[in-house]
């Protein structure tokens, strides 16, 4: 399934997007899309069985905002440097473990909402990037066979970030990594049912039109079963929880210079196979 949340900010309603590509009204089954609704079955099975009845009133879509596929989102936590072919243009080590930082929820925002360059940036930049949500609670996982049974779907994330910031200002990544705007989600949650393997989808990025970053989860350093087993040694995920889980080659700061980083007027186009596509125009905060 393919669920998301339609509607001004602050006022999303939960929906579906079926097979024909038509805009399904789930108010009368879920009060939102959020963790809760994501850990419980029957009411997960009450939204297939309705989609399969055809018993679900349509939206119309024309002009109607899509806003983050998840109502409520308790963290995100994110990979750095999970691709083999991004740490290579960055000139980093292969890490021994998975790099963990950590975004604050309110930088979520729909796919195609505004994205804001912060006040005095110089560095922003691009990626492209896998998110999984989690669908029950894990803890302390023993593996990562079991780990996929952990996530509840899949969504396109562009973990935007303020490099200058991020390295060259001491301290941690988080000064870089959680200005507003800097984590568009979606344009939908994917169920993980739908998915095959999450190790086998392409990512792909545009600037202002011009390919970026031409990618596959096949490069990550650490697979997202292995990633979901390991964030949960250390801390415990709750339904509704994101990661995100690296990003592939291509992103503006492992470019040659002058290095294209972001600024307002650009338009940045990314897109994962099977999870959709986002679109934001980027302005000055």
């Amino acid at each position: 399934m393919k669920l998301l949340r339609v509607g001004n900010v602050g006022a999303e309603r939960p929906a579906l997007l079926d097979q024909d590509g038509t805009l399904r009204d789930l108010s009368e089954l879920v009060p939102d899309i959020d963790g809760t609704v994501l850990a419980d079955a029957a009411a997960l099975t009450r939204i297939r069985e309705a989609a399969a009845a055809g018993t679900l009133p349509a939206l119309d879509a024309d002009g109607l905002r899509i806003g983050a596929p998840l109502g409520s989102i308790g963290k995100v936590v994110c990979i750095g440097l999970n691709y083999h072919d991004h740490a290579a243009e960055t000139g980093a080590a292969i890490p021994a473990e998975p790099i963990v930082f950590f975004k604050a929820a309110d930088t979520v925002v729909g796919a195609n909402d505004t994205v804001l360059v912060p006040r005095k940036s110089v560095k922003t930049d691009w990626e492209v990037e896998l998110a999984v949500v989690i669908g029950k609670t894990a803890r302390y996982l023993d593996s990562a066979e079991e780990a996929l049974s952990y996530v509840a779907g899949y969504a396109v994330a562009n973990d935007i970030s303020e490099r200058e910031w991020q390295i060259e200002r001491g301290g941690t990544w988080d000064k870089g990594k959680n200005c507003e705007t800097f984590n568009p989600l979606g344009p939908w949650l994917v169920t993980a049912d739908e998915i095959a393997d999450p190790q086998d989808l392409s990512l792909k990025l545009w600037v202002n039109g011009e390919l970026k970053q031409d990618g596959t989860t096949a490069e990550q350093i650490f697979p997202v079963a292995e990633v979901v087993r390991y964030v949960s040694q250390f801390m415990t995920l709750y339904p509704g929880d994101v990661i995100n889980t690296g990003t592939p080659a291509g992103v503006a700061m492992g470019q040659p210079e002058p290095k294209p980083y972001l600024r307002a007027g650009d338009v940045v186009e990314l897109e994962i196979a099977g999870l959709g596509r986002q679109r934001q125009e980027l302005k000055d905060a």
